[in-house]
């Protein structure tokens, strides 16, 4: 081989693998989270990535007598531990607490996608069988943590990774992947035998990328029940006809039977609350992947009936997604902006507004909201619970920690909070699915909860 042919061949490798690190390098944040948070987030330029940046922190579980940091002046307590994989919460009317242990249902990792999809969860700790059960806690002795348990209802009784909970009318309601489902309830159970009644079927069909399905009971009307279901893929690539009745929440008529669309292009939309001022449903939504480390921003927005948010060709409301074909620019002439931005690739999952914590006044009127965390950001985002103030009905100003310290010093993942609930007390719960426990969080200054419903004449 000549020397000219030798150098040729030497700088077409060279010439090869630059092209393959611009391909493959991490796109690093160049904002911080706060930048791209709020109610006038900045939206930079996007850097569409070939390959996904993947940084999730490797789930180790909580090292002896560790937990997290609440914010100053709070109070973190062990509620219950030993628990598989709890994601999802509900308080009943008379203090227990039912907790949804549960993991996505079985699904073949196929391709590249498939590749990098199975390495994250690994790492994230999120693969094995669900437990398909929800546990009931109770606290009998009042001294914040839970001293009793029973499994009030598992796979025998039709749950197939079950997730949103809500009890109306006599009914406690169990948002599958797959079917919204009943059984008779009154609280007080510790078990319910039977399968359950189902209600509608959700979409499932696979890959079912987005799996969790929660639910919601209007606070005045027990037949309407709220549903929100995530889409099938990141940006549509799979086709529409893969996302029909996804990426939306769905309305539940329960007598008729059926369901309409209430709002769309909602890419994951998981926590769903009221909001107690104007008693208007709000939710939290995981936004795109692979447009760089400070795009999309999660997001806490009203569900207003009838609108779309966006997803897939547009995001916060007037962005193009070019990736997204055929492309839409008129929907960006109507697409609904979110309310507020919560970082971007956060994972923001609960949701819980503050009317019923005593937590004190700095986080009397809000929103409490779990991140799960990012996968695919440098530096990593979320890992935490955050507050969000509102004021006359409306969020404002700046997300505040609540629970931080899931993190360790080598950013391994001690734990991973999903969704937050108040307990009877006003004390908030978190479910933490990597350390397979439920914190609680508490003001030592708050005093005793008022009794609901008092009499005015004592």
């Amino acid at each position: 081989m000549t020397r000219k042919r030798l150098l040729m061949i030497l700088f077409a490798v060279v010439v090869l693998g630059v092209v393959i690190w611009l391909m493959i390098r991490p796109h690093d944040a160049r904002l911080s989270v706060e930048a791209v948070s709020g109610t006038t987030p900045q939206i930079t330029a996007p850097r569409e990535e070939t390959f996904p940046t993947i940084n999730v922190a490797e789930a180790t579980g909580w090292p002896e007598g560790a937990m997290p940091t609440p914010a100053e002046g709070l109070e973190v307590n062990l509620f219950a531990g030993d628990l598989d994989h709890p994601r999802w919460m509900l308080t009943l009317e008379n203090g227990d607490v039912l907790v949804a242990e549960t993991r996505a249902p079985p699904r073949e990792y196929s391709g590249i996608t498939g590749w990098f999809e199975r390495r994250l969860m690994t790492r994230a700790g999120a693969l094995g069988a669900s437990a398909n059960r929800i546990t009931l806690l109770r606290d009998v002795d009042g001294d914040g943590t839970a001293d009793q348990r029973s499994a009030l209802l598992d796979e025998g009784n039709g749950l197939n990774s079950p997730f949103g909970m809500a009890v109306a009318d006599g009914y406690l309601y169990v948002a599958n992947t797959d079917a919204l489902i009943r059984f008779p309830f009154e609280p007080g159970q510790t078990g319910i035998e039977g399968q359950g009644e189902t209600i509608v079927e959700l979409p499932s069909n696979a890959p079912n990328s987005h799996w969790t399905k929660n639910a919601i009971a209007h606070p005045d009307d027990p037949n309407l029940l709220y549903v929100a279901v995530g889409s099938n893929s990141n940006i549509g690539e799979r086709g529409m006809a893969a996302e029909e009745n996804r990426a939306a929440v769905l309305e539940v008529n329960v007598e008729e039977r059926d369901f309409r669309i209430f709002a769309a292009g909602l890419r994951n939309p998981v926590g769903l609350d009221w909001e107690p001022t104007r008693n208007r449903l709000y939710t939290v939504v995981n936004e795109r992947d692979m447009l760089g480390g400070d795009l999309v921003p999660d997001y806490l927005t009203e569900v207003v009936f009838g609108s779309h948010y966006g997803w897939p060709g547009v995001y916060w409301g007037r962005y193009l997604d070019e990736r997204v074909e055929p492309m839409t620019p008129r929907l960006a002439q109507y697409a609904r902006v979110p309310d507020f931005a919560l970082g971007p690739h956060t994972a923001s999952l609960g949701l819980e507004f503050a009317d019923r914590a005593r937590l004190g006044d700095q986080f009397s009127n809000g929103a409490f909201i779990g991140q799960h965390g990012s996968w695919n950001r440098r530096p990593r985002s979320g890992y935490k619970v955050v507050f969000v103030n509102f004021e006359n009905g409306r969020p404002v100003g700046e997300m505040i920690d609540v629970l931080t310290g899931f993190l360790g010093e080598d950013d391994e993942a001690y734990g991973r909070p999903v969704g937050v609930i108040t307990d009877a007390t006003g004390a908030l719960l978190v479910a933490d699915d990597v350390g397979n426990r439920i914190w609680r969080v508490s003001n030592p200054d708050a005093g005793p909860a008022e009794p609901e419903n008092e009499d005015e004449e004592g």
